[in-house]
């Protein structure tokens, strides 16, 4: 039976196909920008106001769109909520981890982690400073899927931070007898302490206090100081 209609088909137009898939494709390119452009004014929303901040309704208005255009993107303000921290992370990446990750192993790059981060939040990438810190504080006691996946950015954050610190150890650039996940908790601590008070007190100076102060527990942590430079 399938291969009988198979064999009495008409051959197609190719033509009319390839017209279709031009026009198909440029309707989710346009689809993807769209999203996009939502989604980087989320994020610089929340950094602000926090991700309660967010409505389908204010973005469409603040971008010029239809009201169901945006929601057609995501359905709902948790959706929304939590496609704006996947995209949130997506930029910290690129403008932290990758950068970072070009550094040579060891102490050099662990300090391209910390100058990175400091840069990203000092510059800033989102409008209101580290997203993170604004929108971890609004969720941090509040269980549910915006939660969960807040929880599992910073996870990830903090597990790069120790892999990078026990590779500098297996290096020899790290004393050995050093607790990575305290050396971490130590410098994200500085990095969470500039990032509050550049803001709270309109003060960038903070920035360099925690350069200073990261730089100087990691030349008590490191086998040879000048490595830190």
């Amino acid at each position: 039976m399938y291969e009988r209609s198979y064999y009495y088909l008409p051959m197609p137009d190719v033509s009319s196909f390839s017209a279709m898939a031009t026009t198909s494709d440029g309707r989710l390119l346009r689809g993807e920008q769209t999203r996009r452009a939502i989604l980087q004014r989320a994020a610089d929303i929340a950094s602000v106001e926090g991700l309660e901040g967010l409505s389908i309704g204010r973005l469409a208005a603040e971008l010029g769109a239809s009201k169901s255009g945006v929601f057609a993107h995501f359905g709902s303000k948790e959706e929304l909520q939590l496609a704006t921290v996947e995209a949130a992370r997506e930029r910290f990446v690129e403008a932290v981890v990758v950068p970072a990750l070009k550094a040579p192993r060891g102490l050099r790059r662990l300090s391209a982690l910390c100058d990175g981060w400091l840069a990203y939040a000092r510059e800033p990438v989102f409008a209101g400073g580290c997203f993170f810190c604004a929108v971890d504080a609004e969720f941090n006691a509040r269980p549910g899927r915006v939660r969960d996946a807040l929880a599992v950015a910073r996870r990830d954050w903090i597990g790069l931070f120790v892999t990078t610190i026990e590779g500098a150890q297996g290096l020899g650039e790290i004393d050995p007898g050093v607790d990575a996940r305290q050396l971490t908790f130590e410098l994200d601590a500085f990095l969470l302490a500039a990032n509050t008070d550049a803001l709270l007190y309109d003060d960038p100076v903070a920035y360099e206090r925690a350069s200073t102060a990261m730089r100087a527990r990691l030349r008590s942590a490191a086998s040879d100081p000048a490595l830190v430079g």
